[in-house]
């Protein structure tokens, strides 16, 4: 898959997934349309979906309307917690796909793991057994602890290609960051930036902004790249969808990363949910 803006990097599984991706969450109806075909417009290729999203559908019509072939598009969508049980996963996987109009998607995660229900494991192998039928080309996780981890590779044989977590300066996750490179998972990150502006506005932040003549989300989103982790930022700003993906013709130093590393708190995630409590609202 070319494209010539964005990098790309090579998954576990030998496919190759965008460096930057579109997130689309409370991206909806007509306008998000607008939005999201504009970002097809800016260059990017990777578009991040999600069942709980409730936009599979405008997704897969602002692809169509792109008239760019389906093969350019790199696409996620994410299975939710109701769906877990193995048939349900199966029909899930299925609807999916025809509310995108799609015929495979490119990677298809498990939103949350929802250890207390316990059935995270027949979700990852319908995933499995749909990748051997064609629907799904890369499978993988998000929010994914490494006990689960562990247990989906030990039960199923299989390990993920990819675990979308919560990283962004305020939580780092340095540790699940190395977990998943230990196993060979390519990390991303969901609220790359934060919610709200606060982390935009880190004197270190903005230092660096002034120093490389770039913005404060570019600095972050570059931080997240350097460790290796794809940044999946969202915005309906056109201006912003533009510059968030001109991020590789610069390089922060070691130091400058470890800087915005120590911007971490303990209570850092934006909205307190821990994987192995967080019950997924259906």
């Amino acid at each position: 898959m070319a494209n010539d803006s964005i990098p790309e990097m090579t998954m576990n599984d030998g496919y190759t997934i965008p460096e930057v991706q579109f997130g689309t969450y409370q991206i909806r109806g007509g306008a998000g349309l607008q939005q999201v075909m504009e970002a097809i417009k800016q260059g990017y290729r990777g578009l991040d979906t999600a069942t709980n999203y409730d936009n599979e559908g405008m997704v897969g019509e602002a692809i169509r309307r792109s008239g760019m072939p389906r093969a350019h598009f790199f696409v996620t969508s994410k299975l939710p917690g109701k769906y877990h049980q193995y048939d349900e996963a199966t029909m899930a996987i299925q609807e999916t796909l025809y509310r995108l109009g799609l015929d495979y998607l490119d990677l298809y995660l498990i939103h949350w793991p929802l250890p207390k229900r316990n059935h995270y494991v027949e979700a990852f192998q319908a995933m499995i057994d749909a990748q051997k039928r064609g629907l799904i080309r890369s499978i993988g996780v998000s929010n994914f602890e490494p006990e689960h981890l562990d247990r989906l590779i030990n039960e199923t044989g299989v390990t993920p290609a990819v675990n979308q977590i919560e990283v962004h300066p305020y939580w780092n996750n340095e540790r699940m960051v190395n977990e998943d490179q230990k196993r060979g998972i390519v990390t991303e990150a969901w609220s790359p930036l934060g919610r709200g502006s606060a982390a935009l506005k880190e004197p270190v932040i903005q230092d660096l902004a002034k120093k490389y003549d770039k913005n404060a989300a570019q600095i972050i989103l570059r931080w997240h790249s350097q460790r290796g982790v794809i940044p999946v930022p969202r915005s309906s700003n056109l201006v912003h969808q533009k510059s968030n993906k001109a991020i590789f013709d610069f390089k922060l130093t070691d130091q400058e990363i470890q800087a915005i590393n120590q911007l971490s708190k303990p209570d850092g995630r934006v909205d307190g949910q821990d994987p192995n409590e967080y019950e997924e609202f259906e």
